[in-house]
């Protein structure tokens, strides 16, 4: 299995999912993403949490 192939794979649930989960996968990612150079992150699980809620509401 080639890398195309594989990262293909991966990504396949994320581009099959109805658009209001991928809204929340993309928002959940920017969320890791501004956390991810921080020395101690902190408090990403709650982000999360705050994230699905406003998205099922």
């Amino acid at each position: 299995m080639d890398r195309d192939e594989n990262s293909e794979d991966i990504q396949e649930p994320i581009t099959s999912a109805p658009p209001e989960i991928r809204q929340i996968i993309e928002r959940v990612l920017e969320a890791e993403r501004a956390k991810l150079y921080q020395k101690s992150p902190r408090y990403i699980n709650e982000d999360i949490l705050n994230i699905i809620k406003e998205e099922v509401q």
